[in-house]
Order: structure tokens, then C-alpha cells, then sequence
């Protein structure tokens, strides 16, 4: 009689993928993007490219996957920010947080991969926003609503708007190494782009402010 080898089995798999992911990303890290392959990930994880294959249709899909599980998100657990009742200083410690990974040369080298890839794949942009983006996020879009309610922020702010003020020149900078990611440079990323909301009329001022156009001057 044959055994039910189901949980030694998922066990295995699991294995497997864990050392593909870890190839995948030892590889990027180490070696020219182009030369990273399907084969050179298999022969370092030690399994058979169908093996891949099977899970993966691609190497930009193995890439991401390797990306997407070094993230909060891929084991489904939730994204918190920090929550100490200062909006400013809960920003500054995240984006502090953010140009330190950034700065990373081993970061660096993945999450270029990954651009790579994104730029010329419009299905693996999608699954990019829909597994990675989007939950981060919703993440800091949590935390601004907060902010919102302890009044801290203006209640009508544009939370998408806000977001992309504040990480765009980060990653603009990043992309284009034309500056240095510093601890600095994050605190003044937040406090420009709390001092452009902060001085924002509300949509129900906006109305209200605008005099009434008067008799033109005499000539």
C-alpha cells in the first residue's frame, strides 16, 4: 500500500521554493542582470529548471517572487507604520527607513531587477501594484487617515497626491543616482511635503475664499 506522503511532500516544496528564491536573489546581488537565467538559478538551488518552470512561467516572474517574499505582505500578514500619535516624526522614521534600504547595495541590486523587468511587462507591472504596491499603500493611507482624524492633516487631503510628493523624489534620485539616499534627506522630504499640505486651503475654503471679481480700474 502506498503512503500518503502529502505533508512530506508540501514540505519538500517548500524547500524548493526557498532555495529558488534564495538563488534568485544570491544571483542578482552577485552577477550582471543579464546574466542571471533560469538554468543559473536552478543549478544553485539545486533543482531542475522544469522545476521552475512549473511554478514560475519566467525569470521576471522568479525574480519578483524572490522580491515579493522578502516583503510583509507575501505571508498575508498586515503592513503596520508606526503609530506614536506625531504624524511628523512617524514619517521621518519610515522614509529614514526607506532611504537606508534603498542605499543598500544588495537592495539595490534586486529592486533594479525587478524595474527592469516591470518597464517591459505590463502583466508583471500589474501583479507588482496589485501584491507589492498597493498593500504598502493602503498601509500608509491607514496611517494618514489617522492623521487626518487627530488633526494633524487637513480632512480632504489627497492621500495619493501626498504619497507621491513625498516618496517621487526619493525614488527619482534612487533611479537616477543623482544624489546621496541620507537620513537628511528623508527629514526634508517630509517636512516639504507636510509644509505643501499643511498650507492647503480645504475644499469647502477653497469656495469660500475666492473674492468676488470687482469693476475693472478706471483707465
Amino acid at each position: 500500500m502506498l503512503r500518503d506522503a502529502g505533508p512530506d511532500h508540501s514540505r519538500r516544496k517548500e524547500r524548493s521554493r526557498q532555495a529558488i528564491l534564495e538563488a534568485t536573489r544570491a544571483l542578482v546581488v552577485e552577477a550582471p542582470y543579464e546574466k542571471v537565467t533560469v538554468e543559473a538559478i536552478a543549478a544553485r538551488a539545486g533543482v531542475g529548471k522544469q522545476t521552475i518552470y512549473r511554478r514560475w512561467p519566467s525569470k521576471s516572474a522568479v525574480v519578483f517572487a524572490a522580491v515579493l517574499a522578502l516583503s510583509e505582505g507575501d505571508d498575508g500578514r498586515s503592513v503596520d507604520l508606526p503609530d506614536t500619535g506625531d504624524l511628523r516624526a512617524d514619517l521621518k522614521q519610515v522614509m529614514r527607513a526607506t532611504v537606508e534600504e534603498f542605499a543598500d547595495p544588495s537592495f539595490d541590486r534586486l529592486i533594479r531587477a525587478v524595474n527592469t523587468e516591470i518597464a517591459n511587462d505590463a502583466e508583471l507591472a500589474a501583479e507588482y501594484r496589485e501584491k507589492l504596491s498597493r498593500p504598502l499603500d493602503d498601509a500608509k493611507k491607514a496611517r494618514l487617515r489617522k492623521a487626518e482624524r487627530d488633526g494633524q492633516l487637513p480632512v480632504d487631503t489627497d492621500l495619493d497626491l501626498f504619497l507621491e510628493m513625498l516618496y517621487a523624489p526619493l525614488f527619482q534620485r534612487w533611479l537616477h543616482r543623482s544624489g546621496p539616499l541620507t537620513p537628511t534627506y528623508a527629514d526634508d522630504l517630509v517636512e516639504a511635503t507636510l509644509r505643501a499640505f499643511d498650507g492647503r486651503p480645504s475644499a469647502a475654503r477653497r469656495g469660500a475664499d475666492v473674492s468676488p471679481a470687482g469693476p475693472p480700474p478706471p483707465r
